[in-house]
């Protein structure tokens, strides 16, 4: 009791340092650091907390009284919690549980000082994988934490991002006490062909960007709605599977064809990774049958709950739990559908409509022990971080993007009236070279290695290959009226199809990617918008590693001087690879530039704000989406006249090619 008085004494007089942003940031550093074990002794606050904090003593700091403490608390005394040293997965449902238990203590909690002790103590008795995932929301979406970065996961838990062969000799080098340098390379061989793209799949990048989308819209979330959180599920599925099939065109492979329940699972899948604890991820042979999945559902299941989305689609309306119907054929009835496709907690009929997307990934990520017969751990499937590494994730999002075009196709063509603005005239579009090329990156793997006070830790490090683009710039040149703030609206799409057919303005349409999206102040007569690739607001720049995170903050501490950094949001596409491969000889695609009224804005500060320079892809954290159109107009509806199209003033095509050079 003395010492926990002791220690409380001692939390209070450091609290108006700890409430600074270097201290944040040091605490969370710390908190991730070598999650698998027990806190250094050198970190004394988080270790004084981790023993002789007591959350029960200290529901006065809880905005809810301390019910979800003490609902934590009663499981954890009572031993009904996951143990440490065991896998964990988002989709198992206890865990899921479990985890938001977590993140619900730590949202109650009134000061960062009583968030950082409960995460302490709570971080040396619940399951790592929980733990990590309930850390990485709440300070995501905590007032408590604003500003404060995360670092990368890829090495926070780098054996979810690494392969097996790697981390062996990882391990090897720490009992060596050996710094070390390894090279991954990507799962497979050239005898597979799905190998030519899976520099994009296992790329840490959109590993990271996946699970970060998923951080900021959990399925899971009922707290203030988020604006257009289905909306947006659709989008960035869409823009992924648009993006997977580009890199396919640019790899001389076929688009990907969508998942169908009775057809084989063409592409089988190894992916050479580990759980810390709980074995190898289960592989998938080739040609493998859907099989029902035990405790989960059967495949008959899926196929109703399909029927019954189209069957709204065909209806124009859903019907909610109570039995009224709810129109879905207006801008709106897009973000309906995905919280019930994915489903989310806004979903108007969970029972009914079921939740395709979730189950759709646990079944696929079974199907190599379906019937628990050999108690494998969850496949890649199971996880966000992992996901994308299989080829069929791509051929699931097809499968889900196909129902979502049905929709859309639903609707009738934008008519010219609808897409012209009057007050923009683009004379001219200029492009600089466009090319891609592929660089060495390194990050670190030692927080995946074991460690103690008594063992130094050794530097380890994974050099991988990825691409990127040289920097690119675009020029929009347009004659306006009158002074007016306008929105510029920027895709790139694939000419031709995998047999060199060109596409038609209908079927390309679902093939462009968005490269980006912004405000500007058109002046009276002639104006010249120059924007740059880093500038783009669907994308953003590397994630900071954890040493630079680490270091930054620990210096920023031991000087007593303001720690000031730029808070980019984990959720976003990475901007090196905004661009598709592209070819040696050059691949074409179409440069398309809409721009379009102002008053599509939501924020009247979009000219001078960018709001994070991501929104795109992941809107504005904690407000409304910054474009009132639909996401991807004006390419979002079918466009059966192209004539409708190549006679809008205010939107410009320009044939490019994009060039994949083996050097830059």
């Amino acid at each position: 009791m003395r010492a926990s008085i002791i220690l409380v004494a001692g939390l209070l007089a450091l609290a108006s340092a700890d409430t600074d942003l270097a201290h944040k940031q040091q605490a969370i550093n710390r908190l991730l650091a070598h999650i698998y074990d027990p806190i250094k002794s050198s970190f004394t606050d988080l270790k004084e907390a981790a023993t002789n904090w007591n959350p029960r003593d200290h529901t006065d700091h809880c905005k809810d009284g301390g019910s979800a403490i003490t609902k934590l608390m009663d499981e954890l005394e009572d031993g009904r919690l996951t143990p440490k040293h065991q896998w964990f997965s988002l989709f198992h449902k206890r865990q899921r549980e479990e985890a938001l238990m977590l993140v619900d203590a730590l949202f109650q909690c009134k000061t960062f000082e009583s968030f950082k002790s409960n995460a302490a103590y709570f971080r040396e008795r619940m399951n790592e994988g929980e733990f990590v995932y309930a850390l990485y929301i709440a300070v995501t979406h905590s007032d408590l934490t604003e500003n404060v970065i995360l670092p990368p996961l890829y090495e926070v838990t780098p054996h979810m991002f690494t392969n097996s062969e790697v981390m062996n000799e990882a391990y090897a080098a720490k009992m060596r006490q050996t710094p070390g340098t390894f090279n991954m390379s990507f799962t497979g061989t050239k005898k597979n062909k799905e190998q030519r793209v899976a520099y994009f799949g296992e790329d840490v990048g959109i590993n990271s960007h996946h699970v970060h989308w998923h951080m900021d819209f959990p399925f899971w979330w009922d707290n203030d709605k988020i604006d257009r959180k289905g909306e947006l599920f659709f989008w960035v599925h869409h823009q992924l599977t648009a993006r997977f099939d580009a890199e396919r065109l640019s790899n001389y492979l076929p688009e990907v064809k969508e998942l169908q329940w009775d057809d084989v699972i063409e592409h089988g899948f190894a992916p050479h990774t580990s759980y810390k604890y709980g074995g190898e991820f289960p592989s998938r042979p080739d040609n493998k049958r859907f099989e029902d999945v035990d405790g989960v559902a059967r495949i008959v299941d899926l196929k109703i709950m399909e029927e019954r989305i189209r069957d709204a689609i065909a209806h124009g309306y859903i019907i909610d739990k109570e039995g009224k119907t709810i129109s879905i054929e207006n801008d709106h009835g897009i973000d309906i559908l995905g919280d019930i496709i994915e489903s989310s907690m806004y979903s108007p009929n969970v029972q009914y409509y079921g939740a395709l997307h979730n189950t759709a990934h646990v079944v696929l990520g079974r199907q190599a022990d379906p019937h628990g017969k050999y108690a494998m751990p969850p496949g890649v499937m199971e996880h966000f971080e992992t996901a994308t590494r299989d080829p069929a994730f791509f051929r699931l999002h097809k499968y889900m993007d196909n129902i979502f075009k049905e929709h859309k196709d639903n609707f009738e063509p934008y008519t010219a009236e609808e897409l012209t603005y009057a007050n923009a005239e683009i004379t001219d579009l200029e492009i600089s070279e466009l090319s891609t090329y592929f660089e060495d990156f390194q990050f670190s793997l030692t927080n995946a290695l074991d460690t103690s006070d008594e063992v130094q830790d050794v530097p380890v490090d994974v050099h991988v290959s990825r691409m990127n683009h040289k920097p690119y710039t675009y020029t929009v040149k347009v004659n306006a009226d009158h002074a007016e703030t306008a929105t510029v609206r920027v895709f790139i799409c694939p000419k031709d199809d995998a047999n060199g057919v060109k596409y038609t303005y209908d079927e390309g349409r679902w093939t462009c990617i968005e490269l980006d999206k912004f405000w500007t102040k058109l002046n009276a007569g002639a104006n010249e918008i120059k924007r740059k690739s880093s500038e783009s607001s669907v994308a953003i720049p590397d994630r900071e590693s954890f040493s630079h995170l680490w270091e930054e903050a620990e210096a920023a501490v031991a000087s007593g001087s303001e720690l000031k950094h730029e808070n980019i949001r984990g959720c976003g596409h990475p901007e090196r690879l905004l661009l598709p491969k592209g070819k040696a000889e050059g691949m074409d695609f179409w440069f398309f530039v809409a721009v379009t009224s102002g008053e599509d804005a939501t924020h009247d500060d979009l000219v001078d704000n960018e709001h994070g320079g991501n929104h795109g892809y992941c809107g504005i954290q904690g407000g409304l989406y910054p474009d009132r159109k639909p996401m991807g107009y004006p390419l979002d509806r079918r466009i059966p006249d192209p004539m409708v199209f190549m006679n809008i003033k205010n939107f410009r095509s320009v044939l490019v090619k994009v060039y994949h050079k083996e050097e830059h």
